[in-house]
């Protein structure tokens, strides 16, 4: 794939600028105070292209607004409010590049399960045409679903998504190695969130994190934020998935570019620390990501013995490619601790 990245230095051999393929988050729930899993009223017009704006001055030129678990008809309404706006917004259009579907297809045990609901998970047989619905729902446009793979159906529904086009994904589950060896024979190519969505305590070497790292027919995404996964840790995962079959995603919610702070109300109120961690108030347990994407390139060039160029690509064209996008369209950006700012 003919996709430079240039990047220019000061004299000390800091990075200060790049170009290259715009950069593309397959993993958005939220963003600069907007949630795509909240009220349908504030998915408005004004509310998403402000956050389609936002991303673009660092750097991104597309994403995929990610629907986690609800109740069905809850999350298809999303979908549906989303793919109308794209029709009523040029830059609306351009920056949502499809949609991705996490859950409510999730294992629902305590770890794998994260923090999506309990009270909404369901498995493949449950509801055997959830994906139809959602793409009549958005016109065709989910292009990742990520679903636990030992659930009562999931065969049948991966050899079904991959067949239509869709990345059948591997997430939030607590699967043993036989399932996820005919997960990937039946088409799914990719592990969402890699390392997260797990139990705290798993099998020292022998566990679905290991087997889903060793298999070279499966791509993964990862969530460099530092907090989610250390970076040490994420060198290691790096190094055995290696940089061309790994993407970069931040899964952030809405509190990712906002100063640090509480937000939200009742049992879900976020604490935004000034280490960017998402925490749910009062708490140890994280919330949710606030990384952005950016951040994400510049932490796994600075920690994980990854070339910036080599970030980028893990950012920009090589998760266009794993859902069937165009390289992306070229961006020019400065670079300080700060993050990308947009040129020009």
């Amino acid at each position: 794939m003919d996709c430079p990245v240039s990047v220019r230095r000061d004299e000390s051999g800091r990075v200060v600028g790049s170009a290259g393929p715009g950069l593309v988050d397959l993993q958005i729930n939220g963003y600069a105070g907007l949630s795509f899993n909240g009220a349908l009223e504030d998915l408005t017009v004004g509310a998403v292209r402000k956050v389609c704006e936002r991303l673009r001055r660092r750097g991104v030129v597309a994403v995929l607004p990610t629907f986690g678990t609800d109740a069905v008809d809850n999350m298809l309404a999303r979908a549906r409010r989303l793919a109308e706006l794209r029709n009523q917004d040029e830059l609306i259009a351009s920056m949502i590049a499809g949609f991705h579907v996490e859950g409510p297809m999730l294992s629902p045990e305590d770890g794998p399960r994260g923090a999506h609901s309990a009270d909404h998970v369901i498995t493949p047989r449950d509801r055997p045409q959830m994906l139809e619905e959602f793409q009549e729902a958005t016109g065709g446009l989910v292009r990742i679903l990520t679903l636990a793979p030992e659930l009562p159906g999931a065969m049948e529904l991966i050899a079904r998504t991959a067949s239509s086009g869709v990345v059948a994904a591997l997430g939030h589950h607590a699967a043993g190695a036989e399932a996820i060896a005919e997960a990937v024979a039946a088409g799914a190519r990719m592990c969402t969130h890699l390392g997260n969505g797990s139990h705290a305590m798993i099998p020292r070497l022998d566990n679905y994190i290991m087997h889903q790292l060793a298999d070279d027919r499966l791509a993964a995404s990862f969530i460099a934020d530092g907090h989610h996964i250390p970076f040490a840790t994420l060198k290691n995962f790096l190094r055995a998935k290696t940089p061309s079959r790994s993407v970069l995603v931040t899964d952030a919610v809405m509190v990712a570019d906002m100063p640090a702070g509480r937000y939200g109300s009742g049992r879900r109120v976020r604490q935004l620390g000034e280490d960017g961690a998402v925490r749910l108030a009062g708490t140890p347990y994280l919330a949710g990501s606030a990384l952005t994407l950016d951040r994400a390139v510049m932490n796994v060039a600075a920690h994980c013995d990854v070339s910036f160029e080599t970030a980028w690509a893990m950012a920009s064209a090589q998760p266009a490619a794993l859902v069937g996008l165009p390289v992306p369209q070229p961006v020019q950006v400065d670079v300080s601790d700060e993050g990308f700012s947009l040129r020009g």
